[in-house]
C-alpha cells in the first residue's frame, strides 16, 4: 500500500469518528455519543431496555421426566460494572412427585455479554452458576434440587438475547467505517462501544 493511500484512509478512517461524535449519528443516538467514561461514541442501553428484551423468553421450564418440573420466572439484574458481568436472581418454582407441594425458590446466575455480529444481537455468554436455594425445603431436599442448578443456568440464559440492533443502525455504522465493538456493562445498563472498522 502507497503511503498516499494508506494517507487518505486515516483521514477518512478519522472524518468518521468526526461524524459519530456529532451530528453523523442517528438523532436516537445523539445522547450515546457523549459517554461519561471516555468510552468515545456508541449505544447507550438502559437496565429497563435490557429488562424489556429478556420478558420474551420467560417464563422457561426445565424437567426432570417423572420426577420434578422447575419453572424459571423472569430475572431481575444486578449491574456488575466493576467486573464487566451481570448477575441475574430469578425465582423458581418446583413442583412434580418429588415434592409434597410447589416450591419457591432463587436461582442465582453470573455472566458476561458477546456480540453476534450474524444477527446484531448482545447476547449473554460465559454463564456462572452461583446458588439454587429452596428455603421451605428440607436441606436433603434442597441439596438434591440443587444439582440440576447449572443444567437450569444454561436453560434459562444461554446466549439469550439482550439487546439487538436495528440493520439501519449497522447501515449508518458502515457509512461511517466503524462497527459495534466493546461491551461495557455500566452503573444503568450497557455501552455499546462504536470503534473503527479494520483497513
Amino acid at each position: 500500500m502507497d503511503s498516499d493511500t494508506s494517507t487518505r484512509r486515516n483521514w477518512l478512517r478519522r472524518c468518521g469518528w468526526a461524524l459519530a461524535m456529532g451530528a453523523g449519528l442517528p438523532n436516537s443516538w445523539a445522547s450515546d455519543a457523549a459517554d461519561d467514561n471516555g468510552d468515545g461514541p456508541g449505544r447507550a442501553v438502559s437496565k429497563p431496555q435490557l429488562l424489556e428484551m429478556l420478558k420474551p423468553h420467560f417464563p422457561v421450564g426445565y424437567q426432570v421426566a417423572g420426577f420434578l418440573t422447575l419453572r424459571v420466572q423472569q430475572p431481575r439484574l444486578d449491574l456488575l460494572s466493576q467486573d464487566n458481568r451481570m448477575n441475574a436472581d430469578m425465582d423458581v418454582v418446583a413442583e412434580g412427585p418429588a415434592l409434597n407441594r410447589p416450591q419457591t425458590g432463587q436461582l442465582n446466575v453470573g455472566f458476561g455479554l458477546r456480540y453476534e455480529a450474524s444477527d446484531r444481537t448482545v447476547r449473554a455468554h460465559q454463564l456462572r452458576f452461583n446458588s439454587l436455594q429452596f428455603p421451605g425445603l428440607r436441606p436433603e431436599a434442597s441439596a438434591l434440587i440443587q444439582v440440576y442448578g447449572p443444567a437450569l443456568t444454561e436453560a434459562a440464559l444461554q446466549e439469550v438475547v439482550l439487546h439487538q440492533l436495528e440493520a439501519r443502525d449497522l447501515t449508518m455504522l458502515d457509512a461511517l467505517g466503524l462497527r459495534p465493538g466493546k461491551i461495557r456493562i455500566t452503573d444503568t445498563g450497557l455501552h455499546i462501544a462504536f470503534e473503527p472498522k479494520p483497513l
